[in-house]
């Protein structure tokens, strides 16, 4: 009894009398909580502390009550990086928070399925991260088919991405999420199914998921045909009105061109020469299209900063298209730098950016998994304590497309899992069997 009391006790922080309070004002509501109940105790324990009574929260019957403690779980993942509190409450948290997704409102699932792509990146590649893919995948699929409301679809898919992106571990199951993806813009028609049109937004997080998903692909086993309809599809969106969708449609047209799949469909078609000539004018039509969009004018109402963003983008896509240069970009992570050199890089960096928010910066410094997918190294990380400096040869042999480091970035999250899935407590499990 008096351990259900204490949590009592620490549920009430997290109840509220308006059901329609934001996660934004719940969160702020959060910090003031924070103040008048701790003080000026460290920060640590305080995180602690918020992020166990957050989880109990989660048990509860009222939806507002499960929103704020999901709310503070977020933030608390996004400041710092909540390894001892994973570790202890892993499955609890998994679990409570697919709950959410089962039953919660929109509003619920909106928090419950960024709570869980957090975690996802917080565990990194390995068991846990497997299991956080194969117990979402049917609750996450479901959601995505009960209704067509953009913000919690856009959550979903962000989410499916994530999972997929860290735990999957055979293409086959980066392909399954890449087509649970399709689907929402792209049914297949059958007796038992609706055709129900998409909204702009939704068009574009699904592109945007895809193709972030694509990066993490080495190779592809889909029917040629399917790739060429792909690529149709993409090119149709870059004629749309929309134009943060042109641009989702723009990078992965960059992204598929970079990794050389257009001129492989042609080579693999039974049909030769025909489909040669049809992939090759498909390419010179969105050049075109590119060029276009990389020079367009505006017009009456543009949104500047949108015409900007959409000319600078063609204008780099252009770029590559006609001469191989992949734009080179440059991030702040505190007193270091992040670089990125081709559009593999830029879309997971993007991605990451996007999803992280806030929290970006602090999980580039102390995450592992990112520093694995970027191959960065923090100053602060540096073992020897010597900040050591690469020369620009280095740089571009490392970062070079078709370099042979670049090409076995896009598998190194692959072989982590690998040697996860043969790793039993602490020790390599030889035969190739893992001990039950």
């Amino acid at each position: 009894m008096g351990k259900r009391n204490a949590q009592r006790k620490n549920i009430a922080m997290f109840d509220s009398d308006d059901d329609d309070n934001s996660s934004e004002s719940s969160s702020s509501t959060l910090k003031s909580d924070r103040m008048s109940l701790y003080g000026n105790e460290e920060v640590l324990p305080v995180k602690d502390s918020l992020l166990e009574q957050a989880l109990d929260a989660l048990f509860e019957k009222r939806g507002a009550t499960r929103e704020k403690a999901l709310a503070a779980i977020i933030e608390a993942f996004n400041s710092q990086l909540q390894d001892e509190f994973v570790e202890k409450n892993f499955a609890t948290l998994l679990h409570q928070c697919l709950n959410c997704i089962k039953k919660g409102s929109s509003k619920e699932i909106v928090l419950a399925s960024h709570a869980i792509g957090l975690l996802a990146s917080t565990v990194g590649c390995g068991d846990n991260a497997r299991e956080i893919l194969e117990e979402s995948m049917t609750p996450i699929s479901q959601a995505l088919k009960s209704g067509s409301e953009p913000t919690k679809t856009i959550s979903l898919l962000e989410c499916l991405a994530i999972i997929t992106f860290v735990g999957g571990n055979e293409p086959a199951e980066t392909e399954r999420s890449m087509q649970i993806m399709w689907q929402l813009v792209r049914p297949k028609m059958g007796s038992n199914v609706v055709a129900i049109k998409p909204s702009t937004t939704i068009i574009t997080a699904v592109v945007s998921s895809w193709a972030f998903l694509l990066t993490s692909m080495d190779g592809w086993t889909t029917d040629p045909k399917e790739w060429q309809e792909s690529i149709s599809y993409f090119s149709s969106l870059l004629d749309k009105d929309d134009r943060l969708l042109r641009i989702a449609a723009g990078e992965a047209l960059a992204l598929i061109f970079e990794m050389g799949n257009l001129e492989k469909f042609a080579e693999v078609s039974v049909e030769g020469n025909k489909s040669f000539m049809h992939i090759q004018g498909l390419k010179s039509k969105i050049v075109n299209q590119v060029r276009d969009l990389a020079s367009e004018a505006g017009g009456k109402g543009s949104n500047k900063k949108d015409l900007s963003s959409q000319r600078n983008l063609f204008k780099d896509v252009l770029e590559f298209f006609e001469y191989d240069y992949c734009p080179e970009t440059s991030s702040k992570i505190g007193v270091d730098s992040l670089q990125t050199s081709t559009w593999s890089q830029l879309i997971q960096l993007n991605f990451f950016k996007h999803f992280l928010g806030g929290g970006f910066v602090k999980h580039m410094q102390d995450n592992d998994l990112l520093h694995d997918v970027f191959g960065f190294t923090p100053k602060k990380k540096n073992l020897q304590g010597v900040e050591h400096q690469i020369s620009s040869n280095e740089k571009r042999m490392f970062r070079s497309p078709n370099s042979v480091m670049n090409k076995a970035r896009t598998q190194f999250l692959n072989k982590q899992r690998m040697l996860a899935k043969d790793r039993n407590v602490g020790h390599f499990v030889h035969g190739g069997e893992e001990e039950g």
